[in-house]
């Protein structure tokens, strides 16, 4: 399950068919872009000839150990950037997509392109897909589940923690092994191994497929609850939006004065390393569900708050952001908890 939602631009999107949806998983931006596909002419896209081993490619040199054969169905941008990485590392890379052309600047550099969906299967043990979406998945891997019973499927398309659940039983019942997975960056940034690669559903076959999937970022694993990696995305995302948000909002304020958003930005991502401490403090109050005052109190916040929306009338900011953390820090003053914590606000966002 990739992020395939629109502002991560989460990472991961692929189409099933002609479609190409951009949408990303996650996450911070790259520190550094995959290297970019060497260009090839569209009537390239080429298929395995007949009785070629497909996925295996030669090519290592004498003393080099043999990488790891991959297959990667789903060549929309995240699923194009995936299989890029892949060959990156040196792995044997079989590719699959509807539209075949979109492999074209793969092939050119090494994939090999199946001719159908159970051909990609039957390549590589480690089968990697990213689509547009969990009923695409099984669209496309229901007919071939014969053909991939004993290999690893690792679904790094975006969805819910319930879909994810459910495709792990599918897999199971078929004697597959699932791997359901969230990328955190955008395509540019798969590759990267700053960047995380979040997996679920299966400790032991990550464990034994992790120096591959290292290829792709790097993999963080979440346990035996293929939904996880679904869960953790959405809060990841949603974590991204609302400080994306508050960066927005205070940086249209500091604006409205004539400063400029590099050089504020380069203050607020310094403070950004003090809130980040605030937050580790904070999850352990909120693991206990005691959230003592010792920092600074809701009360001392809310007349914080009123700072901020003075000085962003005066200078025509919308205050509707600032204006909804008050309201949730007077409904926990009124609840008799001002002497808290802004941990206690959790408490709000629970009912």
């Amino acid at each position: 399950m990739t992020t395939n939602n629109p502002a991560t631009a989460t990472a991961s999107t692929a189409d099933t068919a002609s479609a190409a949806s951009a949408a990303s998983s996650a996450a911070a931006p790259a520190s550094a872009a995959a290297p970019a596909s060497a260009a090839a002419p569209a009537t390239a896209s080429t298929t395995a000839p007949a009785g070629a081993a497909v996925g295996t490619s030669a090519g290592t040199s004498a003393g080099t150990p043999a990488r790891q054969p991959v297959t990667v169905i789903g060549l929309g941008q995240m699923g194009s950037a995936l299989a890029a990485a892949f060959l990156d590392a040196g792995h044997p890379t079989t590719v699959f997509n509807r539209s075949p052309g979109k492999a074209a600047p793969l092939v050119a550099r090494g994939a090999v392109l199946a001719a159908g969906v159970a051909e990609a299967v039957a390549a590589s043990e480690l089968v990697v897909v990213c689509v547009l979406d969990y009923p695409a998945v099984r669209a496309l891997l229901d007919p071939v589940a014969a053909e991939l019973r004993g290999r690893v499927l690792v679904n790094l398309t975006s969805g819910s923690p319930e879909q994810a659940r459910a495709e792990a039983e599918w897999a199971a019942g078929h004697g597959i092994g699932y791997l359901d997975g969230g990328v955190m960056t955008t395509p540019p940034g798969v590759g990267d191994s700053a960047n995380m690669i979040l997996y679920a559903g299966g400790p032991e076959l990550l464990a034994a497929h992790r120096p591959t999937l290292a290829a792709l970022g790097d993999p963080v694993d979440l346990g035996a609850d293929a939904g996880l990696a679904s869960l953790y995305d959405a809060g990841l995302l949603g974590l991204m939006w609302s400080v994306f948000g508050g960066w927005l909002h205070a940086t249209a304020l500091v604006g409205a004065d004539g400063v400029p958003a590099e050089e504020f930005t380069a203050v607020a991502v310094r403070w950004l390393r003090t809130v980040s401490w605030f937050l580790t403090s904070y999850a352990d109050q909120i693991d206990a569900g005691e959230y003592p005052g010792d920092d600074a109190t809701i009360d001392i916040q809310v007349a914080a708050v009123g700072h901020l929306l003075h000085a962003g009338e005066e200078r025509g900011i919308d205050g509707r952001l600032p204006r909804l953390h008050l309201a949730m820090m007077r409904e926990a003053v009124a609840a008799g908890h001002g002497g808290d914590s802004y941990a206690r606000i959790i408490e709000s966002f629970r009912k």
